[in-house]
């Protein structure tokens, strides 16, 4: 297993793989681990919580530095990133008892109560785009809940998978609580199938999705799924052109591109179409790739170079079926694998660019002559992810984001991100179940009913 720089192309290390008889032992050692840490108090767990909280905190530039190096984020935004594990960290520190305690509910008996109950070791297998965060908005809530952790990371970002493992040891979580499994994709469905492992939570593709959801569903295995997305920002008639030109090229462009989350395709009513596209494309063109460590950097490399080519011939693709490129659209020169910012129009049924997740920074460009179109077109996908709105009347606003975009996050006038205090995950091939707050917290729990005559 390589861990390579996508913008120097260079080696950054080398890793064995873990054999299947290693497997078995770090799970049953995870187990074990469980029936201990299952009985310490939420007041013992949060300790560690917090210390873990403070170790991101007091190492993010030399974590960020890993991230940068494995899948080529720009360091800001892998800073930012290892921020938002300290916020989660410190929410579910803070929030995992109120969240988990017991629910009475008034029947004939003497006392009748729900009780929140962890189940066990959960397998995560999570995804590179942000090899921190996904991790810690599974580990910070599993762990405070009672549960233990085995994490099956992307194998082009090891480092970040040991450096995880190493932090929560570091913050004095008992050993075996939550370890890495440096294993192939091959190996997941016998993961799954260890009767040690009591659920399985996946971000990735669909594809992937499928699979993990089998394997579990066959196994009779609780999962949660956060797959891919594309997602749509409708622009009416009423909104601030400017603030939803510059917020949707912010979103477009977070991580390269490579969010299962940021906005892909723009619907934009024709009385504020031209103005947008105009607006959107200049925003788009200004933006800069090159060394992710350079603070004049907006955009780095795509993580792998398979990933650029495949989302090239998604562009070509669609060019060829009659799409019409504005911005971009073609490979630089040199060796590491930078996508430029790109802009399609012209974009309709049949064509990749209509139906295809694009991850990297390919935007789509829709021309509306109504909301109802508008709503139309945002809803005419396999995905169901987030959604964005914008307008100047609120209540319109809210209207549509509740009762006409099929998502799971719908944001007025903003871009969609995670929040740890708010429910996250889609509908449709998006992916079922939630993580963060309240919510995501409780789907690893037996939700025991517990009756007192």
């Amino acid at each position: 297993m390589q861990s390579i720089n996508p913008f120097t192309g260079q080696i950054i290390g080398e890793y064995r793989e873990y054999s299947s008889a290693e497997v078995e032992q770090i799970i049953l050692k995870v187990d074990r681990a469980f029936h201990s840490w299952k009985q310490r108090s939420f007041r013992q767990r949060a300790v560690c919580m917090k210390n873990l909280q403070a170790k991101l905190i007091e190492r993010k530039e030399e974590l960020a530095g890993i991230i940068v190096s494995e899948m080529g984020k720009v360091k800001r935004e892998a800073i930012g990133e290892i921020e938002k594990c300290a916020l989660v960290c410190a929410f579910y520190a803070e929030n995992a008892e109120s969240f988990l305690k017991n629910e009475p509910i008034k029947t004939e008996a003497t006392e009748s109560y729900i009780s929140w109950q962890p189940i066990g070791t959960v397998l995560a297998v999570m995804p590179w785009n942000f090899p921190f965060w996904q991790v810690f908005r599974f580990l910070a809530p599993a762990l405070m809940a009672g549960n233990t952790g085995v994490l099956k990371h992307a194998s082009n970002v090891p480092g970040c998978a040991l450096a995880i493992e190493q932090l929560v040891r570091e913050a004095g979580f008992p050993e075996n609580v939550f370890r890495t499994l440096l294993i192939n994709s091959s190996q997941v469905k016998t993961v799954i199938e260890n009767p040690l492992i009591k659920a399985v939570t996946l971000t990735g593709s669909t594809p992937a999705g499928r699979s993990v959801a089998s394997a579990a569903g066959f196994a009779l295995k609780k999962s949660v799924l956060e797959l891919g997305g594309s997602d749509p920002y409708l622009i009416l008639d009423d909104a601030n052109i400017a603030t939803a030109a510059r917020l949707c090229v912010t979103s477009r462009l977070l991580n390269a591109g490579q969010s299962c989350i940021g906005a892909k395709r723009f619907i934009a009513v024709n009385k504020v179409y031209d103005q947008f596209k105009a607006e959107f494309v200049r925003l788009m063109s200004e933006a800069k790739f090159g060394d992710p460590l350079d603070g004049q950097t907006h955009i780095g490399p795509l993580a792998r170079t398979d990933l650029r080519d495949e989302l090239h011939q998604q562009v070509l693709k669609s060019v060829e079926l009659g799409a019409r490129i504005l911005l971009g659209g073609f490979i630089p020169e040199g060796e590491a694998p930078f996508y430029p910012p790109t802009v399609l129009e012209n974009v309709v049924q049949g064509m990749p660019a209509y139906h295809e997740e694009l991850f990297g920074p390919v935007a789509v460009l829709f021309r509306v002559k109504s909301e109802e179109e508008a709503i139309r077109i945002a809803n005419d996908t396999v995905f169901g992810l987030g959604a964005g709105v914008f307008t100047s009347d609120i209540e319109r606003g809210k209207r549509l984001a509740e009762k006409g975009l099929e998502a799971g996050c719908v944001f007025v006038n903003d871009f969609v991100k995670s929040d740890p205090r708010l429910p996250f995950g889609g509908i449709k091939e998006s992916g079922f179940g939630r993580e963060l707050s309240a919510i995501g917290i409780r789907e690893f729990m037996n939700v025991k009913t517990v009756v007192v005559k």
